[in-house]
């Protein structure tokens, strides 16, 4: 019975952590042990510092969240609204690092 607990908090944690988000200004970060990724729009710091804690078996020293807006583009014509967008930069603390290229 305590592993069909355990197995269900590890799958909330997959519901906050999206995906990692790597561009140039991100792996920039890393050099300064931070972390780029994408939530969901309803976590909070705490939520998304343990998720990340369990889901990378790192330190989590800081997080500050960010809300993206979506950008007004264009198809074929006619306008639309791309969905807003949350991202998490975790701070980790010295000598913790995770490899987003693996994969959770």
């Amino acid at each position: 019975m305590a592993k069909a607990k355990q197995a269900a908090v590890d799958l909330s944690h997959y519901d906050v952590v999206l995906a990692p988000m790597i561009t140039e200004k991100t792996t920039m970060l890393s050099e300064h042990n931070a972390v780029v990724f994408k939530v969901a729009g309803d976590a909070t710091k705490p939520q998304i510092k343990a998720a990340v804690e369990a889901l990378f078996n790192v330190t989590v020293k800081g997080v500050n969240t960010l809300v993206v807006k979506g950008k007004t583009k264009r198809w074929k014509g006619k306008p639309y609204q791309r969905s807003d967008m949350k991202k998490a930069i975790v701070t980790l603390a010295e000598g913790q690092s995770i490899d987003v290229t693996t994969g959770i």
